[in-house]
């Protein structure tokens, strides 16, 4: 770990300062919580360095050993959860039983990159007239690992993992928003031992000046970046003339389609939750909610209730369920998005204006369900990163699929249902790449994660994660 707050770049082995730092703020209370390095464009250019000369030693490692550092990193994270969960919630402002739950799957993950690397196969093809051949699997190289401040234990540790499990030394680049807690993270795995070079991070809050210059350096193989739609497609333009593997993991607007065979009780508790975790500031989150007409009262007044039992307030005090938003500008664009929509004709069943608490000065915004919500409002099309449910019906099948499809995203979808010939139907039509069954939590370490359509490329998590950390090598064999 960095001797001091501002220490926060890791380069080489080695924990350093910047020539400036900056404040990193409390969401809930805006009070400074500490100082991050404000790295640029010198220190990535040491970084990717350090990267280069390690890649082909660690590349050379093998998978067991390599695993041993993520087991041990898992371990570490276990022993000071509860000392990270408390940093997480005043840094992100989520809830503290959330943080504990993003920590225990951070050590999850780490323990399923260890074993993926293990299993990153190669095969034998059948012999020919000339010989067998043979497919192999090498480490791309030296990769960026660009992660937001929504998951900001969860989203690194998942592709620092995958990434190092595959034989790929680490350039990790932390959300400006939430620095400490990706040290803190970070520190512990460098802690197990890593050989220097093998694991870097660059605290900043010049991420295109920082990004630019390791992106115009052939040296860096991969670019593995989570975050929104604007900034990922942006980074694909500037590859200029340096093709490079890049996985993309961006916006989401996900639909939940409750049909009229569904458990309301259950598809009313699955929900509120999908929607409210995290103050619903999740590329996962349900957004839109399309429900049978027929159930649409018995849902909605079970919702309702839900939601109005929701308890707003600091992430680390007693019962909170729902936290602020991280910063001014996301307060502000979910409340012109329920400003847009009411005055187009929709109803605010719950919540519906900012929340105030004169102990608390930050960003919070009441959970919000608002019912008759139609295709030309802003929340039917622009995403929305904060505590609000949006409300239509549907009539038949066909309509509630071709209104769930109506987005340029494609990340995740929820279908509440008992009708098991129905519900496969619908995930054949829905283009989407993660779903919820009767689930509002669908993600974890053993499927494959991301989108379709402007949501993204490449998976990570599953069998298929590690793939993208690789490179395939075929092998004609003659004898």
């Amino acid at each position: 770990m960095p001797d001091t707050a501002a220490a926060t770049l890791l380069i080489d082995g080695r924990w350093q300062s910047a020539p400036a730092t900056f404040d990193v703020v409390d969401p809930a209370s805006l009070a400074v919580l500490g100082q991050a390095a404000d790295a640029g464009p010198d220190q990535a250019r040491d970084a990717l360095a350090a990267a280069a000369r390690a890649a082909r030693g660690w590349a050379e490692t093998d998978p067991e050993t390599r695993g041993g550092y993520l087991r041990a990193a898992a371990a570490g994270i276990r022993a000071r959860q509860n000392e990270l969960a408390a940093l997480l919630s005043r840094e992100n402002g989520k809830p503290l039983a959330e943080a504990n739950g993003e920590l225990a799957g951070a050590a999850r993950m780490l323990e399923w990159a260890a074993e993926e690397g293990r299993r990153a196969y190669g095969r034998v093809t059948p012999a020919n007239a000339a010989g067998p051949g043979l497919v192999l699997r090498a480490p791309v190289g030296p990769v960026l690992a660009i992660t937001p401040w929504n998951f900001p234990a969860s989203m690194l540790i998942r592709k620092v993992g995958l990434a190092l499990a595959a034989g790929c030394p680490v350039i990790a680049k932390p959300a400006e928003q939430t620095p400490l807690i990706a040290t803190a993270l970070l520190g512990i795995v460098q802690e197990t031992g890593l050989p220097a070079g093998v694991l870097q991070s660059l605290t900043t809050t010049r991420p295109a000046e920082l990004v630019g210059a390791l992106l115009a350096d052939r040296r860096l193989r991969k670019v593995s970046f989570t975050g929104s739609t604007e900034v990922g497609l942006g980074l694909l333009r500037q590859t200029g003339d340096i093709l490079r593997r890049t996985s993309l993991e961006m916006g989401g607007h996900s639909p939940a389609i409750v049909f009229e065979d569904a458990d309301l009780e259950a598809a009313a508790a699955g929900v509120v939750t999908g929607k409210f975790f995290n103050a619903g500031q999740s590329c996962t989150a349900v957004n839109r909610l399309f429900v049978h007409e027929s159930v649409r009262d018995d849902l909605l007044s079970l919702i309702e209730k839900k939601t109005a039992a929701l308890k707003v307030g600091r992430g680390d005090a007693e019962g909170t369920n729902v936290g602020p938003l991280i910063d001014e500008a996301g307060l502000a664009k979910v409340e012109n998005q329920v400003a847009d929509a009411v005055g187009k004709g929709a109803r605010v069943l719950v919540g519906g204006s900012r929340w105030t608490d004169s102990a608390l000065p930050g960003h919070f915004f009441e959970p919000t369900v608002l019912d008759g919500v139609t295709p030309d409002m802003l929340i039917s099309h622009e995403e929305t990163f904060g505590p609000v449910l949006a409300v239509a019906t549907f009539r038949t099948d066909d309509e509630a699929v071709d209104l769930a499809n109506a987005t340029d995203y494609g990340l995740a979808a929820y279908v509440f249902g008992t009708d098991l010939r129905r519900i496969w139907r619908t995930l054949d039509r829905l283009d989407f790449g993660v779903f919820g069954v009767n689930d509002p939590a669908p993600v974890r370490p053993e499927l494959p994660f991301g989108g379709q359509k402007n949501s993204g490329q490449e998976r990570e998590g599953g069998a298929e994660g590690i793939e993208a950390y690789t490179e395939t090598k075929a092998v004609a064999l003659r004898f």
